[in-house]
């Protein structure tokens, strides 16, 4: 063939060619690595790294990350650990055979049914005989101590101890606290007051367990609590009307006194 002829020089380019390639091919299948030209590219450099060293500590590698994982998870575990508000201890149940809520009397003092010395917790609910809510809540409030039995439960009429009322900021009934010793820790704030949101209000507070299969039965309403008001006369109301008609009453009569609670009244009359 003519070396002066284009046609020979694509042969020879082609004979070059395939020859780099099977001498490339058979260097990396020799494990020896083709000479390249130096990588001045950061992410070039590190990904021959890395496959330089998953190549050389591939099993050693995936050991490692199976126990950082454990270790992560146990972590994970401790760090979740629930924590409760109050560290309440039980109280003992040896020997009680009923489990019911005490009612305190007008002459009986709630004091003297807290112990400041002791880290037992009791769950106090202040109420009123004539106030429908404290009623419906009463069924569910009597079925608490066959749920919690290791604590103690205590009911007090407002409007008989009402500076016990005012001591704890009881503004509205029915109202519950929650005590350890005398001390009160936790208030109940939810407008469903039912035996499931009293349980999940009293387990979420101190850590107690539930006793399973419990509800509210026939026996729950009709005490120690009363479930249906008892109708009386309001006298706090009669006291208010009383005194809002009285206050009508002085002002008609004496307009001009009047005005001058009245606000802008008084320039008027000072001009």
């Amino acid at each position: 063939m003519n070396p002066t002829s284009s046609g020979y020089w694509s042969v020879l380019l082609c004979t070059l060619f395939i020859s780099g390639v099977i001498t490339i091919s058979l260097a990396t299948n020799s494990g020896v690595s083709a000479p390249s030209t130096p990588c001045g590219d950061e992410k070039c450099k590190a990904v021959l790294v890395f496959q330089d060293t998953n190549e050389q500590q591939g099993p050693a590698d995936l050991a490692v990350v199976h126990i950082d994982s454990g270790m992560a998870e146990g972590n994970n575990t401790t760090e979740t650990a629930k924590t409760y508000k109050v560290n309440c201890d039980k109280r003992s149940v040896i020997g009680l055979e009923n489990f019911t809520v005490q009612v305190l009397n007008a002459s009986q003092d709630l004091m003297e049914f807290l112990n400041a010395n002791s880290t037992e917790c009791s769950l106090v609910l202040f109420y009123t005989t004539w106030c429908q809510f404290s009623a419906n809540l009463a069924p569910h409030f009597n079925a608490l101590p066959r749920v919690f039995p290791t604590m103690t439960f205590l009911a007090l009429d407002a409007s008989q101890h009402s500076s016990l009322s005012t001591r704890f900021g009881t503004v509205a009934v029915p109202n519950i606290l929650l005590f350890q010793g005398a001390k009160p820790m936790a208030r109940f704030n939810h407008t469903d007051r039912t035996l499931e949101t009293l349980t999940s209000f009293i387990a979420n507070q101190t850590g107690f367990e539930a006793i399973p299969d419990q509800t509210v039965s026939e026996g729950d309403h009709s005490g120690p609590l009363p479930s249906v008001p008892v109708k009386s006369i309001d006298w706090l109301f009669v006291f208010s009307v009383l005194f809002i008609s009285g206050f009508i009453l002085y002002a008609i009569l004496r307009t001009d006194s009047i005005r001058l609670l009245i606000p802008g009244q008084e320039h008027e009359h000072q001009e």
